[in-house]
């Protein structure tokens, strides 16, 4: 049996609620979304699994962190696979995912009548997440993020990680793995092409609007883009101002605080390279700040 874990991050949108596009497709309780779903986990695991009705899908209440993305996990043969999709540069993901799958195995004792302080040991699935992103900063195609990366002090003793596998599926990447996946292909194409309408001026609706009627005519994804024309556009318009949003928050408010702990860093005396990673701040930025705290000093000494 492969039973599915799904957490929905709801907006408000005259007065109805949207869920992303990503897991309108791959994250519906729907015949059509179960068999695209599987043919998904296939393509990235080389599988062959043919039976989409033995997903199941269940909600986990209350998360704990501001943003979750609509995100799908898969119980599948003692493998536990977490798919999220991103369409900014996150390098918290290891960490998200960390809080999630703790809930997730915990959901999984939970489900099993098992009890911690037994002196068994509990025998849990694999864990395995995947982020798929599709934004516009370059990406490697497939890259691996590491939960030490974000440990206040460097530790290379490898006793404690937690990983999030990247893969970019832009139009140009990763090919194997769209080939091998219709739906997913569907869906690269559809989105790159709301991009292409974007670099061409467009404004966001008339960018959508063109695309979503290039995919009717090319019934792109099995024609539920057109079955679901008004959700499709509602779907798109709501995320692309999310991460306009995102945007400004992260310029005006986590980039005074990035710029406050560069600071701290320099003044205990951090190499700029390690600052600027500890930061997220470009290292040219960060080798300013030192000139300008140098310059600082060298006036209080006077």
């Amino acid at each position: 049996m492969i039973e599915t874990t799904k957490n929905t991050k709801t907006v408000k949108a005259q007065t109805k609620v949207y869920d992303h596009l990503f897991i309108a497709i791959f994250g519906k309780d729907t015949e059509r979304s179960k068999r695209w779903r599987l043919e998904l986990y296939n393509a990235l695991n080389n599988t062959n699994y043919t039976d989409p009705n033995e997903l199941e899908l269940n909600t986990l209440e209350n998360v704990i962190y501001i943003k979750m993305h609509n995100d799908v996990s898969f119980l599948i043969d003692s493998q536990m696979t977490l798919y999220e999709h991103q369409r900014t540069t996150n390098p918290n993901m290891p960490l998200r995912g960390f809080f999630y799958f703790a809930q997730l195995y915990q959901k999984y004792i939970d489900s099993k009548h098992e009890l911690i302080g037994t002196s068994t040991i509990i025998r849990i699935p694999n864990p395995n997440y995947i982020v798929f992103y599709n934004g516009d900063t370059e990406r490697d195609e497939d890259c691996e993020l590491k939960l030490s990366d974000a440990f206040m002090h460097e530790d290379k003793s490898g006793r404690f990680e937690w990983t999030a596998r990247v893969l970019n599926v832009n139009k140009e990447y990763n090919l194997s793995l769209q080939k091998k996946c219709k739906p997913l292909y569907d869906y690269i194409q559809f989105v790159s092409r709301i991009n292409e309408n974007k670099e061409k001026g467009m404004s966001i609706e008339e960018a959508v609007d063109e695309a979503v009627d290039w995919a009717c005519e090319l019934n792109l994804l099995e024609g539920y883009i057109r079955e679901q024309k008004a959700e499709v556009r509602m779907n798109l318009l709501t995320e692309y101002d999310e991460e306009a949003y995102v945007r400004i928050w992260l310029r005006d408010g986590r980039m005074q605080q990035a710029v406050e702990n560069a600071k701290t860093m320099l003044a205990d005396k951090l190499l700029p390279e390690k600052v600027s990673h500890y930061s997220g701040l470009p290292l040219e930025q960060v080798l300013e700040l030192q000139k300008q705290l140098e310059l600082q000093k060298q006036i209080v000494t006077k």
